[in-house]
């Protein structure tokens, strides 16, 4: 049994999977860093300094708070803010994956594109190629 799951783990392809998850975590982050650092703030000072990480709506009556933190000691809530967030990652993300898959296919009609030299006569048409020739020769 060990064997057969070291013959699986060593496989191409999971190890290619392994290393995609790793680096679509570490894009991950980065991406909600950009969002959360850099565009949120933006996007709340071009509309008059909303906050998106404290939009909640209070799910009980002992939620009185004004902040998520704070109100999610106090209860539940729902964090709205936090969702707008997730959704503006999702976009930005996709949009990324999207111009890389386009980037991708670009390239490869590139490649389509381009005329490949001719394959090598194989031995059988070489052989062929000499008996023709040597009838040719014959007949004059």
């Amino acid at each position: 049994m060990i064997e057969e799951f070291k013959k699986f783990i060593l496989k191409g392809n999971v190890m290619d999977l392994a290393v995609g998850v790793i680096i679509g975590a570490a894009f991950g982050a980065i991406t909600a860093s950009l969002v959360e650092d850099v565009l949120m703030p933006i996007i709340g000072a071009i509309f008059g300094g909303l906050d998106f990480s404290n939009y909640f709506a209070p799910l009980s009556n002992g939620v009185t708070a004004t902040t998520l933190e704070a109100a999610k000691e106090q209860g539940a809530v729902l964090a709205y803010g936090n969702f707008i967030t997730a959704v503006i990652n999702f976009i930005i993300i996709g949009f990324i994956v999207f111009l890389m898959v386009k980037a991708v296919n670009r390239l490869m009609e590139k490649e389509a594109e381009a005329p490949s030299a001719p394959p090598a006569p194989t031995k059988d048409q070489v052989l062929l190629e000499e008996i023709r020739d040597a009838l040719v020769k014959k007949k004059r």
